[in-house]
């Protein structure tokens, strides 16, 4: 990694907004690039390095030659480091270097979709059996049809979107794809400037199918439905430490997204400042990426504070980061903004909150906090905790949508689903309202509900995370490391929306001897008449009947798979994306090694035999 002169650096302008970073280069990096040019021919100049993504870039420091040398630094730092220096470019691939092609000149086929996050604008996560293509009596006939692997990369979390017949893909390695959903050949593939975080959305533009998705870096794009190249590229957020998590909703030309950031997990540092990021929300004309509008969560700009109990300067409020899908309510020019914890002291008031805007202009209509003073960051975890906010927590965050469906009486419910363990009903046209609330877990700062219940309408399913890992720094760096318990977590949950009672339970089949293993079930789930899909941590990817919780189909993934593209591919642990459905179909990405878990690499597509 010590390949960089400062001076070069700076004199070209990639540092200014970000002095964490200059300060991570200066300390890493700069000290090989002293010397004159000549003297350190073998080490790559910043004209070369210039020619690079971020994604190649965090390749190389992470698994490459520069392994070594960036392993003082936290994944977090080594992923900003690679933004800084690469190149943000956007490069579609030849069709001679694609493997396994699909016939020039496919056409679009008229076929049902899943088209965003949530399935719909109302976030339920449930597809009608004339769009699934799958009854729960045909859900035991599943079979796999095809698997394709991602190259150069142990993990995905981007949820798949299916469109017209094609399913589009994104990995950690910035790479794109557009496959055909019936047979997995590949349509077209582009790289992008780093690692695709959020799920993909699609829409159309002037008539023409196009994709929207966010990365680690925070930039979102617009891509070419039928090509693969890029329409345009923008930065919600102009923050150093913002990402993009929460997958963009397309809806009548407008695309809205949501900005985290990273710095919740940066703050690990004795030596980062923490903290002044705000969470937003933002509305695009699809068609040019120009911001219409933008609301943040934290009205004030941070400023710095007195030291925390442990002497660690601190500045604030900041936080409130924007994880999630937005549910919109069109009819009502409403759109419902699901938040998260603040990071540094002092605790704001639409944090760990649902949060109502003006879908036509970001206009604040009401907010209802669900956790009041949630002042919390990753160093919390650690000893030390050399930047944890004086209130310590709880970390008790959204990281699920809301979910917005009528009720029996007329009314109207916002199904939430919090990291507490607790999932409310409240009502929206009474400034949140609440309902009911039922509790079904412990909670933590990974625990409760995680990335989101399903929804047909008379029961909300909800799937408990809880899970439980012992955590510490690795000696000489600011990684963490993670030993998950394989006891702890997991289970499913069926609650009526129109008062909360608890139709039936069903507990994890648990790990067994496989090591490293979690029974959580994190990710977010779906469902159809009759059946309930929910992956796991431990790999498996589970059909649950909606009648009285009892599964009715289970697949390991966690295992190695021959792939339409030929690249060697095996399943690992399921979280963040959901399984999607449409057409008769059902899709599933498979590997997640955060927190000690089981890497992959596979998107898995399941049809009746």
């Amino acid at each position: 990694m010590k390949y960089l002169h400062l001076s070069l650096i700076s004199s070209i302008g990639l540092f200014g907004a970000d002095p964490y970073a200059e300060q991570l280069f200066q300390k890493n990096c700069a000290s090989c690039h002293q010397a004159a040019a000549g003297a350190e021919a073998r080490v790559p100049q910043i004209a070369a390095l210039k020619t690079m993504t971020p994604a190649a870039i965090l390749r190389t420091i992470e698994s490459g030659i520069m392994k070594a040398q960036a392993a003082p630094l936290s994944g977090d730092e080594r992923q900003k480091i690679a933004n800084f220096l690469g190149t943000a470019v956007t490069v579609e691939r030849r069709r001679e270097e694609i493997a396994n092609p699909c016939p020039s000149g496919a056409p679009w086929k008229n076929t049902p979709s899943w088209a965003s996050w949530g399935g719909g604008l109302a976030n339920t996560r449930f597809l009608p059996a004339n769009e699934a293509g799958l009854q729960a009596d045909s859900v035991p006939r599943l079979a796999l049809k095809w698997a394709f692997a991602f190259p150069d990369t142990s993990t995905l979390r981007s949820q798949p979107a299916v469109y017209r017949g094609r399913i589009f893909v994104g990995s950690q390695d910035g790479s794109v794809y557009a496959l055909d959903a019936a047979t997995g050949c590949v349509h077209w593939t582009t790289m992008v400037q780093s690692q695709v975080r959020s799920g993909i959305a699609t829409g159309e533009i002037a008539g023409n199918p196009a994709i929207f998705f966010g990365d680690s870096a925070g930039f979102v794009y617009a891509l070419d439905g039928a090509t693969g190249k890029q329409l345009w590229r923008m930065r919600p957020d102009e923050h150093p430490a913002s990402t993009v998590t929460a997958t963009p909703v397309f809806y009548q030309g407008r695309l809205y997204v949501g900005a985290a950031s990273r710095e919740e997990a940066l703050s690990v540092s004795s030596t980062y400042p923490c903290c002044t990021f705000r969470g937003s929300e933002a509305a695009l004309d699809a068609a040019t990426g120009k911001t219409i509008w933008k609301r943040y969560m934290i009205p004030d700009v941070a400023k710095q504070r007195p030291k925390t109990k442990r002497g660690t300067a601190a500045f604030g409020p900041s936080g409130a980061g924007v994880w999630t899908a937005p549910t919109l309510d069109p009819e009502r020019d409403t759109m419902y903004v699901t938040t998260g914890d603040n990071y540094s002291d002092p605790a704001t008031s639409m944090s760990d909150a649902v949060v109502a805007l003006k879908l036509s202009s970001g206009e604040i209509l009401w907010s209802k906090q669900l956790t009041a003073k949630d002042s919390w960051n990753s160093s919390c975890q650690l000893p030390g905790k050399v930047n944890c906010p004086d209130t310590e927590g709880p970390d008790f965050d959204f990281a699920a949508s809301a979910i917005l469906v009528p009720l029996p009486n007329g009314q109207r419910a916002l199904l939430l689903g919090q990291k507490s363990a607790v999932i409310y009903a409240v009502d929206p046209d009474k400034k949140g309202q609440t309902l009911w609330k039922a509790r079904i877990g412990e909670g933590g700062t990974v625990g409760g509900i995680e990335w989101g219940p399903a929804s047909d309408g008379r029961n909300v399913y909800v799937a408990l995370s809880d899970i439980r890992f012992e955590i510490a720094l690795k000696p000489g760096s600011n990684d963490r490391v993670y030993q998950l318990n394989p006891n702890k977590g997991g289970g499913l949950f069926a609650f009526r929306v129109d008062n909360g009672e608890r139709m039936w339970q069903t507990p994890p089949p648990g790990c067994g001897d496989r090591r490293p293993c979690s029974p959580a079930q994190s990710a977010a789930i779906t469902a159809i008449p009759g059946a309930v899909f929910s992956g796991s941590e431990d790999g498996h990817l589970r059909a649950f009947s909606t009648a009285n919780g009892h599964i009715i189909w289970d697949f390991d993934t966690a295992r190695e798979f021959k792939t339409v593209n030929g690249v060697p591919g095996h399943g690992g642990a399921i979280d963040v994306a959901g399984p999607v459905v449409a057409g008769g179909m059902l899709f599933s990405v498979s590997g997640y090694p955060a927190r000690g878990g089981l890497g992959g690499n596979v998107l898995l597509a399941f049809g009746l035999e």
